[in-house]
């Protein structure tokens, strides 16, 4: 067999794995690059061009880093990723006006499957991405273990999921908090945050905003319970509202929790808020509560609006996201109205990445023999792992 990084070594994002047999070719991931302003199609023949020549497409979840490539792909190919994974990424995308996969093929945790004479294990693995997957693949005898993105201190368990891996010959894992100026750095928990959040609040009776992407249901469901624990009606949007509806169950939503409402930013979408007649809040209603509102930069125009019928002195924004997204300009313009309008501005968030201590456990329970790190910028770390052979700088690695 044989593993080609065609894209993803000493990088962050963009990842394209091929792994092949004899018979069969399978791609994991197929990531746009997350520094391309615009959607770049590498020339890679049999994949984007020419007659195709993989046998399929593994989709660890819907971030774009991982997925942002796949509708570009040739369309003889088959993709599979998580039943829920696609139906946020549908959802998500079909909102916003943007080209989304049409019929991929669906798979649910720990159901085994075959592409080709490849047989494939998807384990249900926490990420800052709902319903992200971890693949251990069985290929000519070996046993190849691909993370994706993953981490062990959101809402999921890690234990569990340590217990159901098997030893591997080959470890091909992310590595993404693995920078120097992180280096050392432990996650904070969703629950530590939660406590965090709660304990900031105490004895402020003003509205609070929070600035996180709609998509990161671990962080929704932190501040739902912040909102809860400090008695605010928590606020959605008609995009954030119709991604937590299709998820559903336990996941708070605006169809069967009465204390979530939703709202509506673009008269474009009053379709979607007819659906939820119980649950939906107009702006005058809005302005009479003491509620935890969760907000995008896009929403920029509807809160300048509402400004001007409440005063936002005192208020709260958590900003619950990545700090370089601060270096962009929409972030930069969005932060210094909320500034202005005397909003307190408070950083509250943890990181979507393992750190060390889930590598150092991983790697305790899976003893690869090879680990290749990728989605990195620090492939030098691993050799830590001395047992290990670490390859960090060959693309085509024969097993």
């Amino acid at each position: 067999m044989e593993i080609n990084i065609i894209r993803g070594q000493n990088q962050i994002g963009g990842s394209i794995i091929e792994i092949s047999s004899k018979n069969t070719k399978i791609i994991l991931d197929i990531g746009s690059n997350l520094d391309d302003k615009e959607i770049i199609v590498p020339e890679i023949e049999g994949l984007f061009k020419g007659k195709a020549k993989y046998d399929g497409i593994l989709i660890s979840h819907y971030h774009g880093d991982h997925i942002g490539l796949a509708t570009k792909i040739l369309p003889e190919i088959s993709i599979y990723m998580g039943e829920k994974s696609y139906e946020i990424h549908k959802v998500s995308n079909e909102y916003i006006g943007k080209e989304y996969l049409k019929e991929p093929k669906t798979f649910k945790t720990e159901e085994e499957f075959l592409i080709g004479d490849i047989k494939i294990i998807p384990y249900l693995c926490d990420h800052s991405a709902f319903d992200s997957y971890m693949f251990l693949l069985n290929c000519e005898g070996k046993k190849i273990l691909y993370t994706g993105d993953f981490r062990s201190n959101g809402r999921k368990s890690f234990e569990p999921l340590l217990r159901k891996l098997p030893k591997v010959d080959v470890l091909i894992t992310e590595g993404t908090n693995l920078s120097n100026d992180k280096i050392g750095k432990i996650n904070l928990t969703e629950k530590e945050l939660e406590k965090k959040g709660i304990e900031l609040l105490e004895g402020n009776d003003r509205p609070v905003f929070v600035l996180m992407a709609a998509t990161n249901i671990d962080r929704l469901v932190t501040f739902y319970k912040i909102a809860n624990a400090t008695k605010r009606l928590f606020l959605l949007d008609t995009y954030a509202g119709l991604i937590t509806d299709t998820i559903g169950g336990n996941i708070p939503n605006p169809r069967t929790f009465p204390n979530v409402r939703i709202f509506l930013t673009n008269q474009d979408k009053y379709e979607i808020l007819k659906n939820y007649p119980q649950n939906k809040i107009g702006k005058k209603e809005i302005v009479s509560k003491n509620f935890m509102m969760c907000v995008r930069t896009s929403m920029k125009k509807y809160l300048e609006d509402r400004s001007k019928e409440f005063s936002f002195e005192g208020c709260v924004l958590f900003y619950s996201m990545w700090e370089g997204y601060k270096k962009q300009e929409n972030m930069k313009e969005f932060l210094k109205f909320m500034e202005e309008k005397g909003v307190e501005i408070i950083s509250l968030h943890t990181s979507g990445h393992a750190d060390e201590k889930d590598f150092d456990k991983l790697i305790k329970k899976v003893e690869p023999k090879i680990i290749i790190p990728v989605h990195t910028e620090n492939s030098e770390w691993f050799k830590r792992y001395e047992h290990c052979e670490i390859i960090c700088d060959k693309n085509i690695i024969k097993i």
